[in-house]
């Protein structure tokens, strides 16, 4: 029978609260979860670079009876992207205990640091706006999106050749998804059946014109006297989310740290103790990196 320890102990309160870390901060990502997510469980530091292969464009040609074919030399594309991001939400717990026993109260401690990394790592995706130069913005800033400003949009990826296949999102500002909701062939049930019903009646756009819509607080503004919004339509390829494990602390250090991994996403939770203030230090932090991976298959919509 094993022997319940202090050191068993701290590995196993550190094992719940990285438990507990995780789902919730899937739960708060909106770009994390649209975009390519390169994860592997290896160690890396900040500043380390991350080369991620983007498959080569192969072309069908004609093979005529008797004939030969006709051997390729493609080259396997690659998007380097910089682990440059060490982000970091750290909150002390005076009885680590009590906020044990009672879940909920855990959870109250562990939402702020969760909603943190969260928001950064949002920002840090809906930032790359900026780099998607191979297409033209469609929209103009300071004016409502249109139903033709998101049709242009879903025009411009198919010119661009991203596969049909592909599920195509677009983020907006909150001001922009109100703009949408208000589209009159899309906002009634008589011209928009069942869609137009649920964006009457619960809010949600759902998908138009081939997008997944979604919202987000974090999405780019410029400019002070006449903001520019830039919104983000793309694929899945066309962002890259690199993330990579931290290391554990030093032996004997005094603190006890555990990773938690779900979804391609990885984070680490560090416990230690602060005698100043005679309570429980946690960090919750994550290393990664994100850039362009595919020009071509992204397009700002401004409004």
């Amino acid at each position: 029978m094993s022997t319940i320890t202090s050191t068993n102990l701290a590995n196993a309160i550190v094992k719940l609260v990285a438990a507990e870390a995780l789902p919730a901060l899937m739960g708060n990502l909106i770009m994390g979860n649209l975009v390519n997510r390169d994860y592997e469980p290896v160690l890396a530091h900040a500043g380390d670079t991350v080369n991620v292969p983007i498959p080569p464009t192969l072309v069908a040609n004609n093979i005529a009876e008797g004939g030969t074919v006709t051997p390729q030399n493609p080259n396997l594309g690659n998007a380097q992207i910089v682990l440059n991001t060490h982000a970091e939400a750290t909150f002390q717990i005076p009885d680590v205990t009590k906020a044990l026993a009672f879940p909920g109260l855990l959870k109250a401690y562990m939402q702020p640091a969760v909603i943190a990394i969260s928001e950064r790592v949002e920002r840090d995706l809906l930032g790359l706006y900026s780099q998607f130069t191979a297409n033209t913005p469609v929209g103009t800033a300071g004016t409502s999106v249109t139903e033709a400003t998101i049709d242009s949009a879903e025009t411009a990826l198919f010119s661009a050749m991203v596969p049909s296949s592909a599920s195509k999102y677009l983020v907006v500002d909150s001001n922009t998804y109100s703009q949408i909701r208000q589209i009159p062939r899309f906002s009634e049930y008589y011209s928009a059946g069942e869609a137009g019903l649920k964006a009457l009646v619960e809010g949600n756009v759902g998908k138009m014109k081939d997008f997944f819509i979604f919202r987000s607080q974090f999405v780019a503004v410029t400019g002070a006297a006449s903001p520019n919004v830039h919104n983000l339509a793309f694929t899945r390829d066309a962002i890259g989310l690199v993330v990579r494990r931290l290391p554990q602390p030093l032996p004997g250090t005094g603190a006890v740290a555990e990773h938690a991994e779900m979804g391609n996403f990885g984070i680490r939770v560090v416990m230690s103790y602060q005698p100043n203030t005679l309570s429980q230090q946690f960090t919750v932090d994550v290393l990664y990196g994100c850039g362009v991976l595919r020009n071509n298959f992204a397009v700002q919509v401004n409004s």
